[in-house]
């Protein structure tokens, strides 16, 4: 596959239906200034919805909030939203989202120790202008945990680390020593699929000379 690289000085902004500062990150680390309007939905799962169909309700639920409050007031804010959700789950254990409290971190973690689990996140992309859904879609990477001892949980969950992060650890953060290998994105892992929604916004012409004008 060739790649070609262009010079570019152009501004590439982003609305993003979300407080996550780790998305926030992820974006900014390539080339997007971001813009944060966290959208306020009910993430409670739904009677036996699996992890990706609520991934892909929660995505779409967030920038269809975002685009209703921008209806309402509208400001002078990015063309394009990005709006995401993402879950740490396994067949057995179901869906783990974030701790309520340090014992909950303890057993989620405890639960995840020397297996695999899967880590799902939905995105979608919409025009913030026109207040449309541009596309979708839901991107899931697969994680092994070494067979951390219970003493290490405990020691972990103690940083604070744990606290605000679905499955109870930060792959980018100290939880990093957990983990095995993946298999798929490890940005997904850490909140988004960037390489993903990147292409997404390219195929649809979101990013006219975008640094990257083939990957």
């Amino acid at each position: 596959m060739r790649h070609v690289v262009t010079r570019c000085t152009d501004v590439f902004p982003v609305l993003l239906a979300s407080a996550s500062p780790r998305r926030r990150q992820l974006l900014e680390q390539v080339g997007f200034v971001v813009t944060s309007a966290p959208a306020d939905v009910d993430e409670r799962p739904l009677a036996e919805e699996t992890a990706v169909d609520l991934v892909a309700r929660l995505a779409r639920s967030k920038a269809n909030a975002s685009m209703a409050s921008l209806r309402r007031a509208p400001v002078a804010s990015p063309a394009v939203g990005v709006a995401a959700d993402t879950v740490v789950w396994a067949d057995d254990v179901g869906i783990l989202g974030k701790p309520a409290s340090e014992r909950d971190a303890v057993d989620m973690l405890r639960s995840l120790a020397g297996r695999s689990h899967a880590v799902s996140t939905g995105f979608c992309v919409f025009d913030a202008a026109r207040a449309e859904v541009v596309a979708d879609e839901v991107v899931t990477t697969e994680v092994t945990f070494h067979a951390v001892s219970y003493a290490d949980i405990e020691a972990y969950v103690a940083t604070g680390e744990p606290m605000d992060k679905a499955g109870a650890y930060a792959i980018q953060g100290l939880g990093a020593v957990l983990v095995r290998g993946i298999v798929g994105s490890y940005t997904n892992v850490v909140g988004l699929p960037v390489d993903a929604v990147v292409g997404v916004m390219r195929g649809h012409g979101l990013l006219r000379g975008y640094p990257w004008s083939e990957v």
